[in-house]
């Protein structure tokens, strides 16, 4: 029998059933058998001798890391031939613009939940723990495993209950772009989702030189709320990686680079995502790596719910070059509860009561307001006046972070929503916010535009 099929009905057979409800010890005998049937091997950082002893050797070249701004990576580590990873379901406090915070579920103390990166032909284990209020599961979307792995309550496993633990075990044969969420619609809904990356075995060509992942969400949160309303059909708060512009973390690309952008979508609306001054092709989905053959230029990508799409291109041309999803509504943040228990209604605004509210909301922030871009002399007597002149929101000190560095003052007036920016930027730019970056939050001193 062949070492795969060997595996697959292991994991069939041995895993899934003793996950329906066997004690620590037998799944750890389970385990224990697995590894004594099994010649010694080399992994990536271990060889497994006699006696289960670990040994450290030269890990074996791995491909480039994916970057999820604003969202960090989940670590493991090693038993034996197995990486294993330790994931908590949990609520969470998430700030995802700087006058809003909202009471979201997710993962590790993170929405959405930390990156689990692989490679391709991995022996994966992740420890899962509930500590939600509820029962939940994990699913793992995309990936061809096992159905006591798949995570579909009674279906593929019994319900994690609160305070219980839940161990998945399986082999990842595919390499792609996946994701994990809790297999419950409302849990969804209140960010239970996390990038799941499997790198190829072989690198793929041609080789990417930044590689980046973003998480579309959407969250429906009533005035002075908090917490998601899940039964909604209404959304007014779209995030990239759990933030609103300007709070996004631009991407950052050394000019003449090849960038990967890696997007998944767990929400309610499709999105199609554009991005400025260059074309970009489709090379894989939620499936996988796509063909050359049915690769196309582009510049607006649709990524439906449930889907992942993944895009490279060469940064041909410096500048700041937004990139955002297209629907209108989508490129604002909600101007509903701004001030809490006022309204901003742009119907039966004035110059000057528009000015007074968000000098208000600055204050509270704090940041220094900026008077918004002119209107005309007449404006208030124009049928449809106002409608974008008002709602800009300057607050560059308030989001400042190394990877703004050197954008114009009052950059981030006009972004919000499902807004972030690829900076493209020739090597001494480049370089010197790498330099920062490095340096930590010491040298963040000061404003710095140019």
């Amino acid at each position: 029998m062949s070492e795969s099929r060997r595996e697959f009905f292991y994991d069939a057979a041995i895993l899934g059933a003793g996950l329906f409800g066997l004690g620590k010890d037998l799944q750890a005998r389970c385990y224990g058998i697995r590894g004594e049937s099994r010649a010694p091997r080399t992994e990536r950082g271990n060889t497994l001798v006699a006696g289960g002893e670990k040994k450290s050797v030269q890990p074996r070249m791995s491909s480039l890391p994916v970057l999820t701004p604003d969202v960090a990576d989940l670590p493991h580590e090693m038993d034996g031939g197995v990486k294993v990873f330790h994931l908590v379901g949990e609520p969470v406090k998430r700030k995802i613009a700087p006058f809003k915070t909202i009471d979201a579920w997710g993962y590790n103390g993170s929405c959405p939940g930390p990156t689990i990166q692989v490679q391709q032909g991995d022996r994966v284990r992740v420890v899962f723990e509930n500590r939600l209020p509820e029962s939940t599961s994990l699913h793992w979307h995309g990936l061809e495993i096992p159905i006591e792995q798949d995570g579909v309550p009674y279906i593929s496993q019994k319900p994690v209950a609160p305070g219980e633990k839940y161990v998945y075990e399986f082999t990842v044969r595919q390499e792609g772009t996946f994701f994990y969420h809790a297999h419950s619609a409302m849990q969804e809904m209140m960010g239970q989702i996390g990038f799941f990356v499997a790198h190829p075995a072989k690198d793929y060509q041609p080789r990417v030189d930044h590689d980046y992942g973003l998480i579309l969400q959407e969250w429906a949160v009533l005035p002075s709320n908090s917490v998601p309303n899940t039964a909604a059909m209404e959304f007014n708060w779209l995030t990239f990686n759990g933030v609103s512009a300007p709070m996004t973390t631009p991407l950052l690309a050394r000019l003449g680079s090849r960038v990967r952008l890696r997007i998944l979508n767990l929400g309610m609306d499709h999105h199609p995502v554009h991005l400025h001054g260059h074309q970009f092709v489709v090379t894989g989905t939620e499936g996988g790596r796509a063909p050359e053959s049915t690769w196309f230029p582009m510049n607006t990508v649709l990524i439906g719910v449930a889907q992942a799409r993944v895009v490279e291109f060469d940064a041909k041309y410096p500048g700041n070059w937004m990139i955002h999803c297209h629907l209108p509504h989508h490129m604002m943040n909600s101007m509903m509860d701004l001030l809490r228990d006022r309204q901003i209604q742009t119907t039966d605004q004035t110059e000057a009561k528009a000015m007074s509210q968000m000098e208000s909301l600055a204050r509270s922030v704090p940041f220094q307001h900026v008077h918004p871009s002119p209107i005309a002399s007449n404006a208030e007597s124009v049928p449809g006046f106002p409608q974008d002149a008002f709602m800009e929101m300057g607050m560059d000190e308030v989001v400042e972070k190394p990877e703004t560095y050197g954008l114009p003052k009052n950059w981030s007036a006009g972004m919000m929503g499902m807004m972030t920016m690829v900076r493209v930027l020739p090597d001494k730019e480049y370089d010197a916010i790498m330099s920062k970056k490095a340096a930590g939050p010491s040298a963040q001193e000061g404003r710095h535009h140019e």
